[in-house]
């Protein structure tokens, strides 16, 4: 099974010139094929996303403008992890419940999911997260 201590920023190759940065997600920059791509954006200051663990997806998130926080949790442990630079990806393997909180003016979340949307492979209740992970 999955811990806190399987989740890990992955760093974005870029390549910098006079004309700005061009950042570069390869293959061999992921653990995973992506089947999904998604974004999430205009989100309230207030509010947050996520709420929900997967039983299959990998996911990779990228703060591709602003910042919000991320927070996982394996179950034993959580921990919050602020994104707030394009060139850096945070990898959550599968049964890690995850929430999104804190987005500043602005920002834009880019989700890579190893998966295709399918809702059977969603956990979406914290107590039966808890239990499946024991």
């Amino acid at each position: 099974m999955n811990t806190i201590e399987n989740v890990k920023i992955i760093e974005i190759p870029k390549v910098h010139d006079e004309r700005g940065i061009l950042a570069v997600i390869e293959k061999e920059t992921i653990p995973f094929d992506i089947k999904r791509v998604y974004y999430l954006y205009d989100v309230p200051s207030d509010s947050f996303r996520g709420g929900h663990a997967h039983k299959e997806q990998q996911s990779i998130i990228i703060a591709l403008s602003g910042s919000f926080e991320v927070i996982v949790d394996d179950g034993k442990t959580k921990k919050r992890i602020m994104l707030n630079k394009p060139n850096q990806g945070l990898y959550i393997p599968t049964h890690i419940w995850r929430e999104i909180d804190n987005f500043s003016s602005g920002s834009v979340c880019l989700v890579l999911a190893s998966t295709e949307y399918s809702e059977d492979e969603y956990i979406r209740d914290y107590e039966e997260f808890s239990l499946s992970v024991r």
